[in-house]
């Protein structure tokens, strides 16, 4: 381990070392033998916009990970895909759906007041919520359906709305075979009560410090930005400052103060990085302010397009690259498309084919495979 130079209070950390210690939490440095669901908890759970993104993001950090381990785990409710941080869909544990949601119920309904407040005057939303869960109760609903039953006693505004009220408002998880490796599915949701027996209750005065402290193992050193950029809250700091006293505290190269668990780990800034490929929307991209630990600010623009993100590959520990799967129709044949932003050194090059003939072997079992990177190698 690398020690930081300096104090305690203004010890400095490199974006290097930044990396390396964001990539060891995690798990990227190297593949670990772990149960699936303790790395979902481990990692605070998984982004699940897309219902492929969580194999393909545990795939990569895991040792010998097979998807039927994660459907199995959704199939049996031991896992559930829930709207959580950045009111975004998330793939977690059924004990953690029981303790984020309550803490980030607020945000669920003031991003709903940003984007519907204008177009929801009128409804009453306590009715709403309570005609909502008995429909969604009696039976999983998309939100088209939801939002056809609701108009019937809102006449007068829109279906999305009044869908959109459903679901900030109530704690809804979205039910399989939808999220089940290799099956597909409408979107359908019910309460997390119904479906697992048990609502989210109050949480506990510290819960929200405890949340954050694991959020620092596992994304951290952070800032107080990265903190709320991670989560979608707003107004930390003092949830951090009561922190304080219990955390280690860092600088990066901005002088931005950094926060951290005292065991977590910094690695030698030398590490040797492999090559990984991240699935679109993977939380290592999504969850800090500054993200210059992973990406570089020229590339940043280039692993989005409008609203959809890109699926990415790191060499070195940095992201240098997208990249896409073409398939035959017959699905005889697939090829991994990488396109590097810069050119790879013949070591990249190389590790890129050896990790994307692994991926082909995960995604596309039994077809005839190709790795082809664009542009230039040195």
């Amino acid at each position: 381990m690398s020690q930081p130079t300096g104090t305690a209070a203004s010890a400095a950390l490199t974006t290097r070392a930044l990396n390396r210690a964001f990539l060891e939490r995690q798990l990227l440095l190297r593949r670990t033998r772990m149960p699936a669901a303790d790395a979902v908890e481990h990692l605070v759970g998984v982004h699940a916009q897309v219902p492929e993104v969580p194999y393909h993001a545990l795939w990569a950090r895991l040792e010998d990970f097979r998807p039927e381990d994660l459907s199995d785990l959704l199939a049996s409710r031991r896992t559930v895909r829930i709207a959580l941080q950045r009111s975004t869909l998330h793939l977690v544990t059924a004990r953690d759906c029981l303790t984020l949601r309550p803490l980030l119920q607020e945000l669920q309904e003031r991003r709903f007041r940003g984007s519907f407040r204008k177009r929801a005057e009128g409804v009453d939303l306590a009715r709403l919520t309570e005609v909502a869960r008995g429909l969604v109760e009696e039976r999983p609903l998309t939100f088209s359906e939801l939002g056809t039953a609701l108009a019937e006693l809102w006449p007068g505004h829109d279906q999305l709305t009044l869908s959109m009220a459903a679901r900030a408002r109530l704690p809804l998880v979205q039910v399989p075979p939808r999220g089940l490796w290799g099956q597909g599915g409408l979107a359908r949701h019910t309460t997390v009560e119904q479906w697992l027996g048990e609502a989210p209750g109050e949480p506990a005065a510290d819960a929200l410090e405890g949340v954050l402290e694991r959020c620092l193992a596992a994304f951290g050193p952070a800032s107080v930005r990265d903190l709320q950029v991670w989560s979608g809250l707003t107004r930390l700091r003092e949830v951090v400052d009561r922190m304080r006293p219990r955390l280690r505290t860092f600088r990066d190269e901005r002088g931005a103060e950094l926060y951290d668990v005292p065991d977590g780990p910094l690695p030698d800034p030398e590490t040797p990085a492999p090559v990984r490929f991240l699935p679109q929307f993977d939380n290592l991209f999504l969850s800090h302010h500054d993200r210059t630990r992973i990406i570089a600010d020229t590339f940043r623009d280039r692993i989005w397009k409008g609203n959809q993100a890109f699926s990415v590959v790191l060499a070195d520990g940095f992201i240098r690259g997208v990249w896409r799967i073409e398939r035959e129709r017959s699905g005889a044949a697939a090829v991994l498309v990488v396109d590097p932003f810069e050119p790879l050194t013949r070591a990249e090059h190389a590790g890129v084919e050896e990790e994307g003939a692994r991926l082909l072997d995960f995604v596309a079992p039994g077809a005839a495979h190709d790795v082809r990177v664009t542009g230039n190698s040195r």
